[in-house]
């Protein structure tokens, strides 16, 4: 059923008190995280003049949530989801401020990359899962669109921003602000949302709880038991490809002889993209999208190619906006369509296991990349990354079409 914008509108989703209290939220804690990760970026490459560490410390903000998705998502169904989103806030503020402090080694700060981005997991997880209650019907699809255009919003805000104010001050004061912005969606998640019971206890026909153990388990066994899921999870994750423009923003920079400013311009090319995209899809009927996001997919690929022929900064952020447009298109739809697939008591297991999977793909992603780029230059080694994902794309894009008659099925009938 295709979506009408006379019913469902930005302004009649972001009238839900609930879900402006999580967007506001989010967008803090997301430009606080760009920034930082700016700083991280130029901080040791800086130290360490190496594109290859330069790739492990921005994969560090990104792998240990696999940790986090796999074994603590599970939280998301067995406490209230506001608690343990507010809990991994208050921890990661912690974590984080200390970070700033000045004189911190590079190895203990890799240390503290690692422990806040393992608390990414059950705080995305328990995110994705609360989203649909709060949400219904296509309220839910329009407000993905929102969260997605305001997080680019905000990693253009950070990147951009951020790197001239690293050029201006110094890394730790991106460190300390970004520390302040979870503080500050702590604060707005516990006064704006309400606190609903844990999904597995409401949902459960016993007394008693499964295991931990079990319970990460059945949500594992869910998403993999579904062709959809599995063609899903496997869309989504092609930003293990597509992230590495960002990774390697500073040697990037460097090949073109541009400073810490050009560093942010480039990361935030690909937000632009995606600003932009997000726009554009919401305002296609959503049986469309679902039958269009495997080629898009392919097509997120193809501008990366073109870096082969090293051009220069401006050529190469409409290169790499062009890839987030078609990158964020596909992510928004496959995102909505997987959690709705979900069972509601597993649901921030499965969510924690896209999210989490999503988030250190792109950490291998920048690793991997990293150590091309010492061998083959950072323009060739992008313009790899586009290729091969352009072709990894493809036998996903023949999967969905076929699994995408059930979930055009799914949405005729909500």
């Amino acid at each position: 059923m295709a979506r009408s914008s006379s019913r469902v509108t930005f302004s009649s989703v972001l009238a839900v008190r609930e879900f402006r209290a999580m967007w506001a939220a989010e967008a803090f804690s997301q430009a606080g995280d760009q920034l930082a990760r700016v700083a991280l970026s130029i901080l040791v490459f800086q130290r360490t003049d190496s594109a290859a560490l330069t790739g492990l410390t921005y994969a560090l903000t990104f792998v240990p949530a696999l940790v986090g998705g796999i074994l603590l998502a599970g939280l998301g169904d067995r406490y209230p989801r506001r608690d343990v989103m507010i809990a991994a806030d208050l921890a990661r503020m912690v974590l984080i401020g200390a970070m700033a402090l000045p004189g911190t080694p590079l190895w203990l700060l890799c240390v503290l990359v690692a422990a806040a981005t393992l608390l990414n997991g059950p705080f995305k997880a328990s995110q994705q899962a609360m989203l649909p209650d709060v949400l219904e019907g296509e309220k839910y699809s329009v407000g993905m669109a929102i969260r997605n255009i305001t997080i680019q919003t905000a990693q253009l805000a950070g990147f951009a921003g951020g790197g001239a104010l690293v050029a201006a001050l110094s890394p730790p004061l991106g460190l300390g602000v970004d520390a302040a912005t979870f503080l500050v969606s702590a604060v707005l998640l516990r006064t704006g949302v309400r606190r609903r019971p844990a999904a597995l206890t409401a949902s459960a026909n016993t007394a008693a709880k499964p295991s931990f153990l079990a319970s990460t388990v059945v949500g594992a066994k869910v998403v993999w038991r579904d062709p959809g899921l599995r063609v899903l999870i496997a869309l989504c994750w092609l930003a293990g490809f597509y992230v590495v423009p960002e990774a390697l923003a500073a040697p990037y920079a460097n090949s073109l002889a541009a400073g810490a400013i050009a560093v942010g311009l480039i990361m935030a090319a690909d937000p632009v993209g995606s600003v932009i995209g997000g726009i554009v899809f919401s305002w296609v009927p959503e049986h469309l999208q679902i039958r269009v996001i495997g080629v898009l997919g392919i097509l997120a690929g193809v501008p990366l190619v073109f870096c082969v022929l090293k051009p220069g900064l401006i050529v190469s952020m409409v290169l790499f906006g062009l890839s987030g447009l078609f990158a964020t298109a596909y992510n928004i739809q496959g995102t909505a369509s997987f959690v709705r697939r979900l069972p509601d008591a597993q649901r921030a297991q499965g969510s924690g296991l896209l999210s989490s999977g999503l988030t250190t793909v792109q950490g291998l992603g920048a690793l991997v990349a990293g150590i091309i780029a010492d061998r083959i230059g950072p323009a060739h080694t992008v313009a790899l990354a586009g290729l091969v994902g352009a072709l990894v794309a493809v036998p996903i894009a023949v999967g969905w079409s076929r699994a995408s008659r059930s979930e055009n099925s799914r949405v005729g009938e909500a």
